[in-house]
């Protein structure tokens, strides 16, 4: 069910573009309490909470302009030009410059990365390498994304880790690719289950992307049965949070939607964090496209919370 579910989310978006943790509580909160917090930078070496958007909106849509002008700026913006499918041209370029131009919390800048769709690992080779060369391969030979982020990806590893490793060649093909286009380009990949991955993902040696998004549903999913108990699974050990696979504390990114206000969005983020994510978004957009829409509240909002976590 789940695997014919997230299936037909990725057709509604392309025909849109042409032991559980303790539950989440929000309560109304004043004017000022729902002002952005200043950011802080933090210590180097000490895990935090980094704001990850999913953009699935046209080049020209408000969304992407809102997220252009703030500051500070999102750490990833995922960009989504026809599932993935239509043409990254010129106007999608300049659009992925003014993003990556922007600075985060941290003093980084913007990591773009260019949607691609893989069907739980059924959709053909050949079709998902030509979507990946639809960002990396472009006329001008430079770059104007950091990286790749693959949607409607498999959570199981597959008959002796077949599925796995059809992965783990995906993400040695972006690299290649964009080493070829630019050997100084530091390559950032995501895959997309929507849900908790099998622990085989992230074996050292055998790991198939730099982050993982280990949860992506409702509010209401989120607060309740929702979530299954950890970023990671194993066939023998249960759910867990998947900390000793992830030195880094970027491996794992949360995106809840239908989240009723900016209380519940600073809880949202809050519980995120403790569940062991590196990033998150959250937003009171609604399906059939939440990630197509900016939240109700500024995006300033939630970078800025976010760079409070850590």
């Amino acid at each position: 069910m789940a695997r014919a579910v997230k299936a037909l989310y990725a057709v509604l978006i392309t025909s849109l573009l042409a032991a559980p943790a303790p539950a989440v509580t929000a309560s109304a909160g004043t004017a000022a309490e729902d002002a952005a917090p200043a950011p802080r930078p933090r210590i180097s070496g000490v895990r935090g909470l980094e704001t990850a958007v999913p953009a699935y909106a046209r080049a020209d849509a408000p969304m992407i302009g809102d997220l252009i002008a703030t500051t500070p700026a999102a750490s990833v913006v995922v960009l989504n030009p026809g599932n993935g499918d239509a043409p990254f041209d010129a106007h999608w370029q300049a659009r992925a410059d003014a993003l990556r131009a922007g600075t985060t919390a941290t003093g980084e800048k913007t990591k773009v990365l260019g949607y691609v769709h893989t069907d739980h690992g059924d959709r053909d080779t050949a079709a998902v390498k030509a979507s990946v060369d639809n960002y990396l391969k472009t006329r001008d030979g430079r770059l104007h994304v950091d990286g790749i982020f693959f949607d409607v990806v498999s959570r199981d590893c597959g008959p002796g880790n077949a599925t796995r490793d059809h992965y783990a060649q995906l993400r040695d093909y972006v690299q290649d690719t964009m080493n070829a286009a630019d050997p100084t380009a530091a390559d950032l990949v995501v895959d997309n289950p929507g849900t908790a991955i099998a622990d085989c993902y992230l074996e050292p040696g055998h790991r198939t992307a730099d982050v993982f998004v280990t949860y992506e549903d409702t509010y209401a999913a989120y607060t309740g049965g929702g979530w299954l108990g950890g970023n990671v699974f194993g066939e023998s050990g249960g759910y867990r949070a998947g900390t000793e696979l992830d030195p880094t504390g970027t491996a794992f990114w949360h995106l809840v939607h239908a989240v009723p206000d900016a209380a519940a969005m600073r809880a949202t983020l809050r519980t995120a964090f403790d569940r062991g994510a590196g990033y998150a978004y959250a937003t009171g957009a609604v399906m059939p496209n939440p990630w197509g829409e900016s939240p109700s509240w500024k995006y300033r909002s939630q970078t800025a919370y976010a760079a409070t976590l850590g």
